[in-house]
């Protein structure tokens, strides 16, 4: 059987990226408030504490099954403002994907692009993955506006490409190559 990845410690701008643990429950707590985040992702609506260790267990699952590696982002003074994570699941073809989400309260203070571009660097640059993408929608200019600070480059529009909320909803594809210059995008 395969070993599970490790989640890595990394730096970012300003911030920290590391594992998740059952301490960060008051990022999963204010998160699962959001009306967006949880409709995106697993984040439990509405919030108890035995759903937010669920939330924390599932996010260990899959750094245990070897699904991806998803991060905390915390600052500099340790509180717990947000998550990137590094999918994998088409790493056979060559790639993997991105998702984040940044909490309410700490939205535009650069915590997302500084995380996303230190995971994209570490991906491409120490994993070898030579293609990463992201999938935002068309109407989240906060999201897109992320992506492209962390220098993923804009691809094209996705039509119904997923669901959320019960219906077929557009998504904008970004991407980065292992062969782009990341210079000045907070990546090295």
């Amino acid at each position: 059987m395969d070993q599970p990845l490790e989640v890595p410690v990394l730096a970012a701008s300003g911030h920290v990226l590391r594992p998740w643990a059952l301490s960060d429950l008051d990022l999963v707590r204010e998160a699962s408030a959001d009306p967006y985040i949880p409709l995106v992702t697993t984040v439990p609506t509405p919030y108890s504490d035995e759903e937010g260790v669920a939330f924390v267990h599932r996010q260990w699952a899959r750094a245990a099954t070897r699904s991806g590696y998803p991060f905390v982002v915390a600052g500099d003074d340790g509180r717990a403002v947000g998550t990137v994570g590094l999918w994998l699941r088409d790493l056979e073809q060559g790639r993997a994907s991105l998702g984040y989400w940044t909490v309410p309260s700490a939205r535009g203070r650069g915590a997302a692009s500084a995380a996303l571009g230190a995971v994209a660097a570490w991906a491409l640059d120490e994993l070898r993955i030579p293609r990463l993408e992201l999938h935002v929608e068309p109407w989240n200019t906060g999201s897109l506006r992320t992506a492209e600070r962390a220098g993923f480059r804009r691809e094209g529009l996705l039509r119904s490409w997923q669901e959320i909320g019960g219906e077929r909803r557009d998504m904008v594809v970004h991407s980065m190559l292992r062969t782009d210059s990341r210079r000045g995008y907070g990546c090295s």
